[in-house]
């Protein structure tokens, strides 16, 4: 069975939409990958840390899922961290309400000895030098590093940042991310800048409107899947994450072909965590839900056209 190593946030949140608010419920980038990736029997570890205030609760579910949690590091005398956030009517834009880094201000990812020969990385939206601390523990070269950032980064720790991705494979970022990382405003070209910093793919998330992936001269285009409602946005892009990493890290072909595939698997994931509130409806999920909406998507992208 393939290894999958997961570095990011484990989390509290606190969200307010459209549709209604939260206290804090279960959240961070790890949680959402995971539950994602759970869902192609690959052997999946979580690095992360969470204070004495996390429940045990929250770290039974991720193990149930088949998460491993040895790399989640518990500082009983110290908090979770928190983010909370507001969603405006459109859903696309939000206003950071509070965050509170906690125990992440001062943390040190460790890779369970398992897993330091993980096929693949996942490396989660976290400070540039914590990504890059992973890489180095590493006892093999991964097949596949894929790289999730922000433009938080790009405007504290743009250096590092640049160091690291100099040292992965595939980075997935949204198309506001991409511009700002570049200058450019083509998305093609933005891409093709990016490549040249190091990455072999770049996967550029466009949110309701899909998701683009390049390598070389090549590109592909992946629509999301129109949705009656969407209820909450939270951790879409992670969990788009996590199906892309666990696609590959099932098939273990790393080839832009079936780099599609990923793409696919990641967008279908992505519709089902934006029906409820934070980790709801992906803690829930079946796997024949799955491949439902999996025949949705071939049905809505797939057609025969006669050239004139």
């Amino acid at each position: 069975m393939s290894k999958l190593v997961i570095v990011g946030t484990v989390a509290f949140d606190a969200i307010e939409t459209p549709f209604g608010k939260t206290d804090k419920i279960l959240g961070g980038a790890a949680t959402f990958i995971g539950l994602a990736a759970s869902h192609f029997n690959v052997d999946v570890a979580a690095v992360s840390v969470v204070g004495g205030d996390f429940p045990q609760e929250y770290l039974d579910l991720l193990s149930q899922k088949q998460v491993n949690i040895e790399g989640v590091e518990i500082i009983k005398e110290g908090k979770t961290f928190f983010w909370s956030g507001r969603y405006h009517n459109d859903m696309n834009s939000r206003d950071t309400l509070a965050t509170e880094l906690n125990v992440l201000a001062d943390f040190n990812p460790i890779v369970p000895i398992a897993y330091k020969n993980a096929d693949v990385v996942m490396l989660g939206n976290l400070h540039p030098n914590i990504q890059a601390s992973v890489l180095e523990q590493m006892t093999n070269q991964p097949k596949l590093v894929i790289l999730d950032t922000m433009n938080f980064w790009m405007d504290c720790a743009l250096e590092e940042l640049h160091k690291v991705i100099k040292k992965i494979d595939v980075i997935t970022i949204n198309d506001e991310e991409a511009r700002q990382l570049t200058g450019e405003y083509s998305l093609v070209v933005a891409a093709r800048k990016i490549e040249e910093m190091g990455p072999k793919y770049v996967v550029i998330k466009k949110g309701e409107h899909g998701a683009l992936l390049f390598h070389n001269d090549h590109m592909f285009y992946a629509p999301a899947l129109p949705l009656e409602e969407v209820f909450d946005p939270t951790g879409a892009g992670d969990t788009f994450a996590g199906g892309f990493a666990g696609y590959l890290a099932k098939t273990e072909d790393y080839s832009f072909e079936n780099m599609k595939n990923a793409v696919i698997y990641g967008s279908t994931l992505a519709s089902f965590c934006v029906e409820k509130f934070g980790t709801e409806r992906m803690i829930h999920l079946k796997n024949d839900d799955v491949q439902k909406r999996m025949q949705q998507f071939k049905q809505l992208t797939q057609f025969n056209i006669e050239l004139a």
